[in-house]
Order: C-alpha cells, then sequence, then structure tokens
C-alpha cells in the first residue's frame, strides 16, 4: 500500500496530461504458475485481490473511463499448462475501477475463453479489448480469423460499441526479448487492421471508409 501511495503520483501525472493510462498487470494472470503453482488457487485469488485493492487505491482520484487495465499469462511462447483459468479471476478483475479491461484471447491455450464472459457478464461501464493478434507467433493471421475473433467478443459482451480489437500484449516485453520479426509485427497489424474492417461490415452493416480507428479516451476529450 506504501508503493500504491507513491505510484499514484505517476498515475495521476499520465492522467493529467490528458493521455488513457494503462496499468499493465501480468501479476493478475502470469503469478500463478511462478510463484503459486504448488499453493491453493485460494490464496493466488487472496494474492490478486489484495493488489488490485492496491490499484484502485493508487487512481482513486482518476475517472474510471480515463484507465485500462491489461491482463496477461505471459507474452512467451510456453505450454502453458498451468495457467490459471480467466473464470476463477474474472469476477477480482471486475472489482478494478477502470473503463476498460485488456485480455488475451489470441493465445491458443486461451482463445476459448471469450465463453467466460457469457456466464459473467463485463460490468456496463467496462469496454473489452480482447486480444485478436497472437504477440508470441510469427504466423501471420487471417483478417478473417481476426474478425471472426472481434465478433465473438461482441456477442459476449453483447454490445458492438464496448470492444475495442487489440493485440494479446506487447510485441517487445523484455528489451532485446523479440520473439516476433520486426517486418511480421507490421503485417500482423495491416491483418488487425483489415479484419477490424471486416467485422465492421458484419456488425454495422457498412464497410470503413474514413480510415481511423476511434478509441474512447477519458471523459470530455474526443480521440481517434
Amino acid at each position: 500500500m506504501a508503493l500504491a501511495r507513491e505510484m499514484r503520483k505517476e498515475y495521476e501525472l499520465i492522467h493529467g496530461h490528458g493521455l488513457v493510462l494503462q496499468l499493465d498487470c501480468p501479476d493478475l494472470a502470469m503469478e500463478r504458475p511462478r510463484f503459486f503453482q504448488d499453493l491453493p488457487l485460494d490464496r493466488f485469488l487472496e494474492m490478486i485481490a489484495l493488489h488490485v485493492e492496491a490499484l484502485n487505491q493508487a487512481t482513486a482520484r482518476i475517472p474510471p473511463g480515463g484507465i485500462r487495465l491489461h491482463v496477461c499469462w505471459g507474452n512467451y511462447d510456453g505450454p502453458h499448462t498451468h495457467d490459471v483459468p480467466l473464470e476463477a479471476i474474472l469476477p477480482i478483475l471486475y472489482r478494478a475501477r477502470v473503463g476498460a479491461l485488456s485480455i488475451e484471447l489470441a493465445n491458443p491455450r486461451h482463445q476459448h475463453e471469450w465463453k467466460v464472459l457469457r456466464r459473467h457478464p463485463l460490468p456496463d461501464t467496462i469496454l473489452l479489448l480482447p486480444g485478436v493478434i497472437d504477440t508470441t507467433t510469427n504466423y501471420v493471421e487471417h483478417p478473417e480469423v481476426v474478425a471472426d475473433r472481434i465478433v465473438q467478443g461482441v456477442e459476449a459482451v453483447g454490445d458492438r460499441q464496448r470492444v475495442i480489437a487489440s493485440t494479446d500484449c506487447g510485441f517487445g516485453t523484455f528489451a532485446g526479448s523479440e520473439l516476433v520479426a520486426p517486418t511480421v509485427v507490421w503485417a500482423k497489424l495491416a491483418a488487425l487492421k483489415a479484419g477490424a474492417a471486416l467485422a465492421t461490415e458484419r456488425l454495422w452493416g457498412r464497410p470503413v471508409t474514413d480510415g481511423y480507428c476511434r478509441w474512447p479516451g477519458p471523459p470530455g476529450r474526443s480521440s481517434r
């Protein structure tokens, strides 16, 4: 909690400059196999509940609409067989006072977990940023695959206006450790754009014509 009080200064400075604050929190999922693999699940859930409370204290003076929370199971190409299921942690993630939740859903181990959002509906005040591009493989996703994943996210949320296509994680999580070639990264982002255009046609009945992707920023600010 002492650390949360100190981080509050940075978070408020970022928000004060008109930026959306993204909290990158792999600890809320990835630390299960790293530090809690041999302990009961309840111990891990207690830990992440504490972390979410610390984040809420650190961002108490920032409107939730100006904050995004990113959760992942680790941006590495391992087996992921000890990952914690999304269903176990999602109710705790919903306690975070944020306006958007970014979750890995292109990771082969977690592609099915969009269905969990049906069983545990996203709060009305939160946007979903589903990962529809895998950031650990040099395969370039087909735009149709990207579109399918976006539509799945919309079906799970039940509102086409509260889903923003995203990547699973960052492409360069650690300096000097890049799993995806830079030229492939750009090809993947192009596939993301093309897939989002296809999904727009399916969901809205009209093609993308202006070339912009609209991102909801903090309250009172419009952004493109």
